[in-house]
C-alpha cells in the first residue's frame, strides 16, 4: 500500500509539471510536422518509384527517423522528470518529512520509479503508435515487429530513468543531470562506433562500441529496435545502412543484460538511499 501511494503521487506530480506538458505539446507538434513531411514525400515517391524496394527505402527511412525522434523525446522525458525526484527533495529537506516510519526508504525509491516508469511507458507507447498510424494512413506501410520495437524504446527510457534516480541518491540535481546526459552521450557515440565498424568490417571498432555499450546499454536498445523494424529484404539489398537504422543488431543477450542492468541499478539506488544521512 505504501509503494502504491508513492507510485500514485509520483505519477500525479509528474503529470502536474509544466515540463511534462511542454514535452507533450512539442510531441504533438512533432507528429504534425512529421505527418506533413511524409505526405509530401510519399506523393512524389509513389509517382516516381518503379519497384517495391525503392518505394520502401524512403518510407523506412522516414519512419525510423520519426521513431528516433520519439526515442529522443522519451530519453529527455525520463531524465528531466526524474533528475530531482530524490535529489531535489533531499536538497529542499522535503524528504525528511516523507522518509519516516512506517514508510520505508526502499518504498520511496521503488514507488517513485514505478510512477515515473508508468508515465514514461504511456508516453512512449502513445507517441510511437500515433507515428506509425500516420505512416500507415498515408502510405499503407507498417513496420516489422512494431511491439518489440516500441518495447525496446521503452526499455531505453527505463534505463535512463533508473540511472537518473540512482544518481539522485548521491548527487545534487544539477550534477546528476549533467552526469546522466553525459552517460547517454557516451552510449550514443559507442553505438555509432559499433555500426560504422560493422560497415567497414573493423573488428576493433565494433569491440570498442560493445564494451562501452555494456557500461550504458541505452543506445543498443534503439539499434536493436531499428534492426527489428526494418524490412528484411532491405538488408539483403544493402539498403539498410541509414543514419537512423542499424546495419547489425545487438543480440537478445544484450536485451537480457539491459534488463539485469536496470534491476541492479535500481537495487543500488535503494541501497545508497537507505544508507544516506538525511
Amino acid at each position: 500500500m505504501n509503494i502504491w501511494n508513492i507510485t500514485r503521487l509520483a505519477f500525479l506530480e509528474a503529470r502536474q509539471r509544466k515540463l511534462l506538458w511542454a514535452v507533450v505539446l512539442l510531441g504533438l507538434a512533432f507528429l504534425a510536422v512529421f505527418g506533413t513531411g511524409v505526405y509530401f514525400m510519399w506523393r512524389d515517391v509513389s509517382q516516381m518509384s518503379r519497384g517495391l524496394a525503392r518505394a520502401l527505402e524512403p518510407i523506412n527511412f522516414f519512419l525510423l527517423a520519426g521513431l528516433y525522434g520519439v526515442d529522443f523525446l522519451v530519453v529527455m522525458l525520463a531524465v528531466l522528470t526524474s533528475v530531482d525526484a530524490i535529489a531535489g527533495e533531499i536538497t529542499s529537506g522535503t524528504i525528511q518529512t516523507i522518509a519516516t516510519k512506517p514508510l520505508r526508504r526502499w518504498e520511496i525509491v521503488i514507488g517513485k520509479w514505478l510512477g515515473l516508469a508508468a508515465m514514461l511507458t504511456v508516453f512512449a507507447a502513445v507517441m510511437s503508435a500515433a507515428l506509425m498510424a500516420i505512416v500507415w494512413a498515408i502510405t499503407g506501410y507498417t513496420p516489422r515487429n512494431p511491439l518489440s520495437g516500441v518495447a525496446l524504446i521503452v526499455l531505453e527510457g527505463l534505463i535512463m530513468l533508473t540511472l537518473s534516480i540512482l544518481g539522485g541518491t548521491r548527487l545534487s540535481t544539477l550534477t546528476n543531470g549533467v552526469v546522466v546526459f553525459m552517460v547517454w552521450g557516451l552510449a550514443f557515440i559507442a553505438g555509432w562506433i559499433e555500426q560504422i565498424g560493422a560497415v567497414l568490417r573493423n573488428e576493433a571498432a565494433v569491440n570498442v562500441g560493445i564494451v562501452v555499450s555494456l557500461l550504458a546499454p541505452s543506445e543498443a536498445m534503439w539499434k536493436r529496435a531499428a534492426y527489428l523494424m526494418q524490412p528484411s529484404f532491405l538488408r539483403e539489398l544493402g539498403l539498410d545502412a541509414t543514419p537512423f537504422g542499424a546495419a547489425t543488431a545487438p543480440s537478445e543477450a544484450m536485451v537480457v543484460y539491459a534488463l539485469l542492468y536496470t534491476a541492479v541499478a535500481l537495487g543500488v539506488a535503494v541501497y545508497w538511499f537507505q544508507r544516506r544521512d538525511l
